[in-house]
């Protein structure tokens, strides 16, 4: 099974399986998703490969990280190794720049580790998350220039930050060189 397809059939099954688990209708996840009750039933119904903005809306109003929605087994060990050729690669640009699933957990709410790659001039824009939603950054090359609410922050190599993602953001390169990061998500359980 090509690697798409693998991710769209494992997406379909674990959004039926988080919602039942929550009990929602499919208008009730579209609602707090933000989403178009269409669009859910393509999803769980293995006919559409969303977005990443759209799979991180569904994620965080099911209240689970987009490595759970993507999980292609149905239940792990204590200790999960994901090797190097399984990270998903969910954005990417022709120019090269990309951002990578790395892993996550649901513990106590989800937390996701992501590697990040922004050629020159490119950019990547968020909506907000769930209020408490928090990311934190470190620089591996390059300079990172952070927009957060508006406000442009420069992050150069080794440098980190970290901000609550409740608002806009959006990761973007200025420079004329490669811009590689590490991010890590954290959002809280759902109440």
């Amino acid at each position: 099974m090509a690697d798409l397809e693998l991710l769209t059939q494992s997406l379909a099954r674990n959004v039926r399986r988080w919602r039942t688990e929550r009990g929602l209708t499919l208008d009730a996840l579209a609602a707090r998703a933000g989403v178009s009750r269409g669009m859910l039933i393509q999803i769980e119904q293995a006919r559409t490969n969303p977005s990443i903005g759209t799979v991180v809306k569904v994620g965080d109003a099911l209240g689970v990280s987009v490595t759970t929605l993507l999980d292609h087994q149905q239940a792990g060990p204590a200790v999960r190794v994901v090797p190097a050729e399984q990270a998903v690669r969910l954005w990417h640009t022709p120019a090269g720049s990309y951002n990578r699933l790395l892993a996550g957990t649901e513990a106590p709410g989800p937390l996701e580790m992501w590697d990040w790659r922004l050629e020159p001039g490119e950019s990547s824009a968020s909506d907000p998350h769930p209020k408490g939603t928090t990311e934190l950054v470190h620089v591996t090359a390059g300079e990172l220039t952070l927009t957060v609410d508006g406000t442009e922050y420069r992050v150069p190599a080794g440098s980190s930050a970290c901000f609550e993602a409740g608002t806009p953001h959006t990761y973007g390169n200025t420079g004329d060189t490669v811009t590689t990061l590490v991010m890590a998500v954290s959002v809280p359980p759902p109440s």
